[in-house]
């Protein structure tokens, strides 16, 4: 059974009208970067939980989560609502094996994301661990529009101190953006025009973790499949590493 800390919101960012981050602060915990815990609102009906992953890196008394509210969902309207001084349940232990420690060793890291799975992916770069075991990390965010790049002044903290080692590389499918491409992330990989984009080959010495939308997950596996890639397990090593939770 989970063990429970209370948090306080320190703040309730709004990018848009239905995506937002929480800022809470707890009592330190030990996690792992790519890890989640659970948050959970009491209500009349009960404790009301669901799994999301930190976006902050360990070792803080501040834990952030990037959050896409769901109109007709039991908790994310109630997240989307907290106020500074609220305070929202958080899950102990961290869980979940989407973490570095997972993923085998190559030249090019590449962290594909679409929405608020981003979010696990800055909780990595915030650590020392990808920039010492990858020549090269492409971090790719997919959203519908523009509005939704969020964390911009920490992606480029990232981009100004480890310089050409991160590509980013955004994709806004229905808006133009200039550097931004506009096809679906399978779509873009399968012609090649992403790796083009990103100045990166995605071949037996990528690893490549995906995270967000399950479509987009289950696609874009089946195209890397068939440029010879293959799901990364413990007891066979491969180059595709997928976080699990969102299933």
């Amino acid at each position: 059974m989970a063990q429970w800390l209370s948090g306080t919101v320190i703040a309730n960012t709004h990018w848009t009208d239905t995506l937002f981050s929480l800022r809470v602060k707890t009592e330190p915990f030990d996690f792992i970067a790519g890890q989640f815990v659970r948050l959970a609102i009491e209500t009349a009906d009960g404790k009301v939980q669901r799994a999301y992953s930190l976006l902050n890196s360990p070792g803080g008394p501040e834990q952030e989560f990037l959050i896409s509210t769901v109109a007709d969902g039991l908790l994310t309207p109630l997240l989307h609502q907290l106020k500074p001084g609220d305070t929202v349940d958080i899950s102990q232990p961290a869980c979940g094996f989407f973490i570095l420690d997972e993923v085998p060793d190559g030249k090019n890291l590449w962290l594909i994301s679409t929405g608020t799975g981003i979010g696990p992916y800055l909780s990595m770069l915030g650590t020392e661990t990808p920039w010492q075991r990858f020549s090269s990390i492409i971090l790719l965010h997919s959203v519908r529009y523009v509005a939704e790049l969020v964390y911009q002044p920490l992606i480029s903290h990232f981009q100004q101190r480890y310089g050409t080692q991160l590509h980013y590389q955004p994709i806004v499918t229905r808006e133009a953006k200039a550097g931004a491409l506009q096809q679906r992330i399978p779509e873009l990989i399968q012609s090649g025009a992403l790796q083009q984009a990103c100045g990166h080959s995605l071949d037996q010495e990528s690893q490549v973790l995906l995270c967000g939308n399950p479509q987009m997950i289950t696609e874009t596996k089946a195209v890397l499949e068939s440029l010879g890639l293959k799901k990364n397990l413990r007891r066979d090593p491969g180059q595709i590493t997928v976080e699990q939770y969102w299933k």
